[in-house]
């Protein structure tokens, strides 16, 4: 490992952040707290801001590492790490494949049922006017956005057209699932491992939306989460399944929920989740004796190409 580490501080590492995406501003966030933390390990990154000019910034900063701080549309889409293999430069995180996978709502599901995984019951809907495939409380949401961005809960027949019409702002089409009433837990993932797993408790409202993420006091979190020994483990196996399902590699974190009847369910796979103070993989890794700044170098050490 030493060896390893002197190798990749005498590597010119690019943090890749902000991008073109509406988590423009998460990413951002992550990316800073990410230089910090190398610094304070011995590493000089750069910062690269990600934007269409990119194969021109990694170039003229004559990048050898790429640490992929960057989230949603272009950075966690396997588009960023294409970009990369090209251009034949080790980057953390996920391969091409995993990426656009873990992104696409409906392909990642897929294969989590062939995985013989449980995922909420959900039907796709094209464009505005039609009707709710199930009674309410039903969620809406992008097939392919992350932090929550254009997810509505709707309760009510007067919800609904503004909820689909917002979701259909990302691209068509869009998911809606029946709502599961449960609880939250977020499975932590490092070098093919699970951590350990996190319960969020939104304070304002029914489920985990964007405010409950980023504002103060939007969210109360228990970790490790407060379940019976097996029923933990089972989520914690449960989301290890679908990080390796989709082919994952590096780091990710899974979401899930537990229903009422305790069974588990996979929401989604994280492939390049929030580093920011506020996020959740760097708060379960805390959890489990992981500082932020060995978390952060243990990502890096672990960048390859696919």
């Amino acid at each position: 490992m030493e060896k390893t580490r002197e190798q990749f501080r005498n590597k010119r590492v690019g943090v890749l952040m902000g991008g073109l995406s509406s988590e423009r501003e998460i990413s951002l966030r992550s990316g800073q707290a990410v230089i910090a933390a190398l610094e304070k390990r011995g590493y000089r990154p750069i910062s690269i801001d990600a934007g269409r000019d990119l194969p021109t910034s990694l170039r003229q900063g004559k990048v050898e590492i790429a640490f992929i701080a960057l989230h949603g549309k272009y950075g966690e889409d396997g588009s960023v790490q294409g970009l990369l293999e090209w251009l034949q430069i080790p980057y953390t995180g996920s391969g091409v494949l995993a990426s656009a996978l873990g992104m696409n709502k409906i392909a990642s599901r897929r294969i989590f049922e062939q995985a013989g995984l449980r995922v909420p019951t959900s039907a796709l809907l094209f464009k505005k006017g039609e009707a709710p495939p199930f009674p309410f409380p039903v969620v809406v949401k992008p097939i392919a956005e992350g932090s929550s961005v254009g997810v509505g809960l709707v309760q009510e027949d007067s919800q609904w057209n503004p909820a689909l019409f917002e979701a259909l702002k990302y691209g068509s089409p869009v998911l809606v699932e029946k709502f599961i009433e449960s609880r939250e837990v977020h499975v932590g993932i490092l070098e093919d491992q699970a951590l350990g797993g996190i319960e969020v408790v939104p304070q304002r409202g029914l489920f985990y939306d964007y405010e409950s993420k980023y504002a103060e006091g939007g969210s109360v979190h228990r970790f490790p989460a407060p379940l019976p020994v097996d029923r933990y483990q089972e989520v914690l196996q449960v989301g290890l399944q679908a990080h390796r399902a989709l082919g994952c590699q590096g780091y990710s974190r899974v979401d899930c929920l537990i229903d009422r009847s305790d069974q588990v369910f996979v929401l989604e796979v994280n492939t390049l989740p929030g580093l920011t103070s506020v996020s959740l993989l760097p708060e379960i890794a805390q959890g489990v004796g992981i500082s932020f700044e060995e978390l952060v170098e243990r990502i890096l050490l672990q960048a390859t190409l696919d």
